[in-house]
């Protein structure tokens, strides 16, 4: 073989690097220092790469799956891929559970890979038929010589991290570590690399970080069940307790909400170049909650010791958000940044401020009278309407190419030269985000009232309302 090369994918899984962060955790200085291990370095994109190879692996030793076998998982999406890569080396199918919350970038690059996808609802109980723990289950009971690799159940997830991650921590870092923060999803990373680092050096702590509407931050914290709901940010928290997860195996846990993930997650991309998905956000943000603590201690003790050192782990990449928090658009919808000014309103705003009298045409009015509308009024284009219906735009290009052409003459009527292919119908409470769309595809607004006679042509909205309503 040649020098220098891997045998095979599975083998470049792991050694990770890390690098310091110099600009979200500035204010820190210099009580404290922040440290990323970027594990969307791996192969697959994810922290998962380093358990998808490892549960396949022991579960190939110890017999529970024979050649040709089906791999089935439930998985938010890098799981499914650690899997994925692992299992396409070694001749396997995958089938994949997802819960619909999932972005579609993961959908899609594991069905690049071969694997079916199977789409559960959210927001059910995970003992409900429809859930994907309760999906996968059934499908590999009906699915012969399958393996369900149950990473919320299967010891495996954590030992993975106990003899392979939490060991690499600590050679990379001499052990020069005070603190290791980990988004808290499977436990498996948490518990895994707490076992080991603990065992070199039991004062290291273990910070889990855990999201608004999971579970671990109460039960740690009060010891309390709370009522779970609904999260944007994809990978970590739970609903239910993964038989993986030890609390004990956490010396604090932190609580961020969407919002401070997804900003955070932004600012790594834009200040610090890290390449990182929403997950990886919001253990900076829990990290930079607990480092303050620490920052705040020791400032007011005087305090000139060493810099506390805490390494984050980031556990995926951007690219499978692009659609998601890496979409403005997005955000806006999920209420999770507020709209600017320019663009927070709707169609009626702008109308309402143009104080313009609408100017049309009838299909049957000659073509010279048309054009004497358009140079009275200064305007390029205009709606052909008919009762109820809107037929189409004419423009001062077109009449110019069928007056040149001879396809026309000035006592034509112009209905034969309205279409609808520059048109985009609007109504009064389209949002001026959906307004922008249409522009950026080269569309004229036209505003309508709809009744059931059909739609009235109120107004004719272009790019330049829209920059002249943002400027104002």
């Amino acid at each position: 073989m040649m020098k220098g090369a891997r045998s095979d994918v599975t083998k470049c899984i792991g050694n990770t690097p890390i690098v310091k962060l110099n600009k979200v955790g500035a204010h820190l200085a210099p009580h404290v220092e922040l440290y990323a291990k970027l594990e969307y370095m791996n192969p697959g994109g994810s922290v998962k790469d380093r358990i998808g190879g490892y549960m396949l692996e022991k579960a190939e030793k110890e017999g529970r799956i024979k050649p040709g076998g089906t791999i089935i998982e439930g998985t938010s999406g890098n799981t499914g891929m650690g899997l994925a890569i692992a299992a396409a080396v070694k001749g396997y199918k995958c089938i994949f559970v997802m819960a619909d919350k999932q972005s579609e970038e993961k959908r899609i690059a594991l069905r690049s890979v071969g694997a079916q996808v199977v789409i559960c609802p959210t927001n059910v109980e995970p003992s409900d038929p429809r859930s994907y723990y309760s999906t996968a289950q059934r499908l590999s009971e009906e699915t012969p010589n399958s393996l369900y690799t149950r990473q919320y159940w299967n010891p495996d997830n954590p030992e993975a991290h106990f003899v392979g991650t939490g060991p690499e921590i600590w050679e990379q870092t001499g052990g020069e570590l005070d603190a290791l923060v980990v988004a808290a999803g499977t436990g498996g990373t948490l518990v895994g690399n707490s076992r080991y680092l603990k065992s070199q050096k039991p004062e290291v702590k273990i910070v889990g970080v855990d999201p608004v509407g999971s579970i671990y931050y109460d039960l740690f914290h009060t010891g309390k069940w709370p009522k779970p709901h609904s999260y944007f940010v994809e990978g970590f928290g739970e609903d239910f307790m993964p038989t993986t997860m030890d609390l004990t195996a956490m010396d604090d846990c932190v609580q961020v909400n969407d919002r401070e993930s997804f900003t955070m997650a932004r600012r790594l991309i834009r200040d610090e170049g890290l390449l990182c998905g929403g997950s990886s956000g919001s253990a900076v943000a829990g990290a930079i909650k607990f480092a303050e603590r620490i920052a705040k201690e020791r400032a007011a003790a005087g305090s000139t010791a060493e810099p506390y050192k805490v390494l984050i782990i980031i556990p995926d990449s951007s690219s499978r958000y692009l659609s998601k928090f890496l979409n403005d658009e997005w955000l806006k919808d999920a209420g999770l940044i507020e709209r600017d000014d320019g663009m927070s309103g709707v169609v009626d705003d702008i109308l309402q401020k143009k104080h313009q009298t609408l100017i049309s045409a009838t299909s049957s009015d000659a073509l010279g009278s048309v054009i004497d509308r358009m140079k009275t009024h200064g305007i390029s284009q205009l709606p052909v309407v008919e009762p109820g219906k809107l037929m189409g735009l004419v423009s001062e290009v077109k009449v110019l190419n069928a007056l040149v052409k001879g396809e026309a003459t000035m006592k034509s009527p112009v209905g034969p030269l309205a279409d609808l292919d520059d048109a985009a119908m609007v109504e009064r409470d389209t949002p001026l985000t959906t307004l922008s769309q249409h522009f950026s595809r080269g569309k004229v607004a036209v505003v309508v009232d709809r009744s059931g006679a059909g739609v009235t042509v109120v107004g004719l909205l272009t790019k330049i309302d829209l920059i002249e309503h943002m400027l104002k």
